[in-house]
């Protein structure tokens, strides 16, 4: 059975990373650099970088900190966040990524996943999607949160399959920040209704949250605040996971 994987976030404004509660209250923590080569140390499995105002502020993605970051790591580096275009997703995977996840930017235009998908090959594009539940689904939003677009999460997650996408980065507004536990039912909803993986986001705040993420079928779990501010180090994560008898990389 293939491990498990935890992977730390780094969402980026202005250069810095930072994190907020609900995509709103935006706090600083740290340099983005520095705390990527800091996690790869401590054990962490990959790491997803997320430019959060690219798209809202309609520009390019911060392609000099990518390549900066890109040069200090050497497990997979996941990159998103701006993105327009098929020379978009090229530029990233020139400048150090080593995979590209879009969520705007595929909304707006779906047959960008199926372009970029011929271009990175499918294993390599991952399709972000933010969910808010409504009274009986979840809604997709893009630009960051900022734009409700009417389509149901479950069912975007599968026409981004059916469309070249080979991995699923879903993240639970509602629980995003509120350190209660990811969405499980969110979760499950979508990774029963496609066959490839799931990286569950939104809401991680203890070791026994990721263990719920798994047990709802999710290949990964990511989070930011609980490591960004030193609540729980990867090793205790990975501890708690393992003695649960859940398959995980060690981290030495």
């Amino acid at each position: 059975m293939l491990a498990k994987r935890i992977v730390a976030a780094l969402d980026i404004e202005e250069g810095r990373v930072v994190k907020g509660i609900q995509f709103e209250q935006i706090r600083d923590a740290g340099d983005p650099v520095e705390l990527a080569v800091e996690y790869e140390r401590e054990g962490i499995d990959e790491l997803v970088f997320l430019d959060i105002t690219a798209s809202h502020e309609k520009r390019d993605i911060l392609l000099d900190l990518v390549k900066e970051v890109s040069r200090k790591l050497y497990i997979p580096f996941t990159v998103g966040g701006g993105i327009r275009s098929v020379e978009g997703v090229r530029n990233l995977a020139r400048n150090g990524a080593d995979k590209v996840f879009m969520n705007t930017a595929a909304v707006d235009d779906p047959s960008l996943i199926e372009k970029s998908s011929k271009v990175l090959g499918s294993s390599n594009l991952v399709i972000a999607i933010d969910g808010k539940k409504t009274d009986s689904s979840w809604e997709v939003y893009t630009h960051g949160g900022r734009k409700p677009r009417g389509i149901s999460a479950v069912d975007w997650a599968k026409r981004a399959e059916r469309l070249g996408a080979g991995e699923i980065l879903l993240t639970s507004m509602d629980t995003d920040g509120m350190k209660g536990g990811f969405d499980l039912e969110l979760t499950s909803k979508v990774v029963n209704a496609v066959n490839i993986p799931v990286i569950a986001s939104g809401g991680a705040g203890e070791p026994k949250h990721f263990q719920g993420a798994f047990e709802a079928g999710a290949s990964a779990g990511l989070a930011a605040s609980i490591f960004h501010y030193g609540e729980y180090s990867v090793n205790e994560v990975k501890s708690y996971l393992s003695q649960r008898g859940i398959n995980v990389r060690p981290t030495d």
